[in-house]
């Protein structure tokens, strides 16, 4: 038993697929990741081919077993619960699709998101309940669980037919997205299937401690995502809740793509935190130490990079990253 060391496709949508495996495969990595909906395209997976056709799913298991890759995940983040038509619907669509694929190609891991839903059954959009002190806040969230709690439910079980894990990133703006919010989620929805993606970026700019949450969280880990964020002096004054952000930039080559039809906001000149290629936040002895934590919970883990730093280019910034992990990973015996 060892982990699996690999990347998330993502950021490598411009390549075919046999193009991205090379270039994860030349870095010294054995995993691969690939997106199969919700936010983003999913440029290497043809899922309604993959679906349908068992050649099809063949020849491409056969891809991957060519380049010496093992395809460890299937992503699918999404808002399945949103009450916006262009998100809520197709997002839960794609979340079914993408656990029926993974079945289908014997992939063991789904990596989703909680979702959020509205405030109300006439809410418009989403509405992510941050620090619920005040009690309407609690109604609103209460309501939010009333339709979280039967669609997890139902994905459970899917997943359970499927013998497919679902694994859950912690992420802001999502229903679940710390380890106490997740044990809300187990309580709440009692899965079989469903668990953890653990990704410590999105820890580091809540000023939580991801090894501690790697403690706390323990068996509920599936899955991980290996990602760095650097917490910044604007920190100091703006705090990790700041709303300081401009509108998006007009002129269309300035914009971040955050999925399809979605940009990023203007973010501020100095701002709290940002997410950075894997060592440019934390050194390699965090690093190290991270990937023991995870060892003692389960030394059978994909770990994949997913490589998000505007300041570097999608090749250099994977480079990086596997640089880093795979020190690591040679440091920690993992």
């Amino acid at each position: 038993m060892a982990f699996t060391y690999g990347a998330y496709t993502a950021c490598l949508q411009d390549r075919t697929l046999e193009e991205a495996l090379d270039v994860l495969a030349g870095l010294g990595l054995t995993g691969a990741e690939v997106n199969t909906g919700g936010f983003i395209p999913s440029p290497h997976a043809p899922v309604d081919l993959l679906i349908a056709s068992e050649r099809a799913r063949r020849d491409y298991r056969t891809l991957f077993a060519d380049k010496g890759m093992a395809l460890t995940g299937l992503t699918v983040s999404g808002n399945p619960l949103s009450p916006l038509p262009s998100e809520g619907i197709g997002h839960a669509e794609d979340l079914r699709r993408t656990i029926e694929l993974a079945g289908a190609l014997e992939v063991p891991e789904v990596v989703a998101m909680s979702g959020t839903p509205g405030t109300d059954p006439g809410a418009r959009y989403a509405a992510w309940i941050v620090n619920p002190w005040n009690g309407i806040d609690l109604e609103i969230l209460e309501y939010q669980w009333s339709v979280a709690v039967p669609f997890w439910k139902q994905i459970d079980a899917l997943a359970r037919e499927r013998d497919v894990k679902v694994a859950l990133e912690l992420h802001p703006r999502n229903i679940a997205f710390s380890p106490p919010s997740f044990e809300e989620f187990v309580e709440r929805v009692e899965p079989t299937h469903i668990g953890v993606n653990l990704d410590p970026s999105h820890l580091f700019w809540q000023q939580m401690e991801p090894i501690d949450c790697i403690e706390r969280l323990g068996s509920h880990i599936l899955h991980v995502h290996a990602k760095d964020t650097a917490v910044l002096s604007g920190a100091a004054t703006r705090g990790v809740l700041d709303t300081d952000f401009g509108p998006v930039p007009e002129d269309p080559a300035q914009r971040t793509p955050t999925g399809i039809g979605h940009w990023c906001s203007t973010w501020p000149e100095d701002p709290a935190w940002q997410f950075v290629a894997l060592g440019e936040g934390h050194d390699l002895g965090y690093w190290t130490r991270f990937l023991r934590a995870l060892a003692a919970v389960d030394p059978d883990l994909s770990i994949n990079i997913e490589h998000e730093d505007a300041a570097f280019g999608r090749i250099e910034g994977i480079e990086r990253g596997a640089r880093t992990l795979l020190a690591a990973a040679e440091a920690s015996g993992a």
